[in-house]
């Protein structure tokens, strides 16, 4: 599949040959399962302190004979906190109490990583990098743009140091209309979190960053990301394949070269 190379006046300077993995066919399956399996990495294990609701004074005194014995009181035999002169008060450490130890508490050793095999995970990579070249994938994801996919840019572009220069090229190739989508749809988040929550725009995916990177990580919804730490978070965000991808000339021949996700 021949594709043009756009130069940063947004015009069509040579062709470029695609991959194989463009032409990958479309597992969804595949794309989730490591969507899944990525984020349960971030995950914080959980548990409780193994001594809570047990401080207390509290025990079982059932014995017939015994000293605070509650037969023929009644009062129900479960463990009550000691009082003085041999009283005995609230009932404490089991489930059903109030300020008792919890029945189930979660477990900081529980399995909380979902791991995958490598060829699943490459072949899912490869999946995601060819819906990006779905004309069809990437309009049902949301994503507004005036030109082709897949969009492929010369490797001049990586050595954009100004945020300008980003914005001047984006709308001269038609696609500054899908960060203005993702800044208008930012919503604020809750109290727990700070900042907004904003959709994801314009994946650019280089070669080697010579400065683009700190010239578009402020745009709203973009990601810069070398050609060889593509993540399905980055190509499908959700788990739902077809994100708006920007590749530069250098990036095709790395995957081509380095046989990379094979």
């Amino acid at each position: 599949m021949n594709i043009p190379v756009l130069d940063l006046n947004g015009k069509s300077s040579a062709k470029i040959e695609l991959p194989s993995c463009f032409e990958e066919p479309l597992r969804i399956d595949l794309i989730r399962r490591l969507f899944h399996s990525e984020r349960s990495f971030s995950f914080q294990p959980k548990g409780n302190f193994w001594r809570a609701g047990l401080q207390t004074t509290a025990g079982y005194f059932g014995r017939r004979h015994a000293k605070r014995q509650t037969i023929n009181r009644g009062m129900s035999r479960l463990p009550r906190i000691k009082l003085p002169k041999g009283r005995l008060g609230a009932v404490r450490i089991v489930p059903f109490a109030a300020k008792g130890r919890r029945a189930h508490p979660p477990k900081p050793y529980k399995r909380i990583v979902q791991r995958i095999n490598i060829k699943e995970k490459n072949k899912a990579i490869r999946s995601a990098i060819a819906a990006t070249a779905n004309l069809e994938l990437v309009k049902k994801r949301g994503h507004k743009f005036g030109s082709e996919v897949p969009l492929v840019v010369s490797d001049s572009f990586e050595s954009i140091k100004k945020t300008k220069q980003v914005i001047d090229f984006l709308k001269k190739i038609g696609v500054w209309k899908d960060i203005e989508r993702s800044k208008k749809t930012a919503k604020k988040r809750t109290s727990r979190k700070k900042g907004k929550k904003v959709r994801k725009s314009v994946l650019i995916v280089v070669g080697e960053d010579k400065g683009i990177w700190k010239a578009a990580r402020n745009l709203p919804g973009v990601d810069v990301v070398d050609a060889e730490k593509l993540t399905a978070q980055l190509l499908a965000p959700g788990g739902e394949p077809g994100r708006l991808t920007l590749w530069t000339e250098s990036a095709v021949e790395k995957i081509e070269n380095e046989n990379l996700y094979e």
